[in-house]
């Protein structure tokens, strides 16, 4: 049988130097934009939600951001999630994304949902959608691409199949 060395780590050990920052904490410059781009499955891995709490940040850094869902991401912004009933949470977490997305959305974000993936693929209608959510036409999530090129935007664009 292997031998533990040293010390179990208990609750509230520091086990890495999370004090330690590489780079510089950048904030925005006035009149700076982000627009993040989002074709993620929910709930399929971790990646929605990080690049939620990544627009979140974005955003407190000063940057006027634009969240861009399309595919399977406008399931992101389904306001008829939970169980057993709307808005009911099933298991800490499950309305993660529900949440986050009011955060992002109170402090200033916008959110936009492409019409085609809420209508053609998931049957979803514009009353469908978290409050505030913006639908947006399909052409939309190239043309902002091209508007974020022109304004020079910080862009982030993460796909998942």
């Amino acid at each position: 049988m292997a031998q533990i060395v040293g010390e179990r780590a208990r609750e509230g050990d520091a086990i890495v130097d999370f004090d330690e920052k590489l780079f510089d904490d950048i904030q925005a410059e006035p009149g700076e934009k982000a627009y993040i781009f989002m074709h993620t499955v929910p709930y399929e891995g971790s990646v929605g939600l990080v690049n939620m709490l990544t627009c979140t940040r974005i955003n407190r850094k000063g940057f006027d951001t634009s969240l861009i869902l399309y595919g399977p991401g406008v399931l992101m912004a389904s306001a008829t999630r939970g169980f057993p009933t709307v808005g009911a949470e099933a298991f800490p977490g499950h309305m993660a994304y529900n949440n986050q997305l009011g955060t992002f959305m109170k402090e200033g974000g916008k959110v936009y949902a492409c019409r085609f993936a809420m209508a053609a693929l998931y049957g979803m209608r514009e009353t469908d959608l978290i409050e505030g959510v913006i639908p947006m036409h399909p052409l939309d999530v190239l043309d902002a691409t091209l508007t974020a090129r022109r304004e020079g935007a910080l862009v982030m664009q993460t796909w998942t199949v």
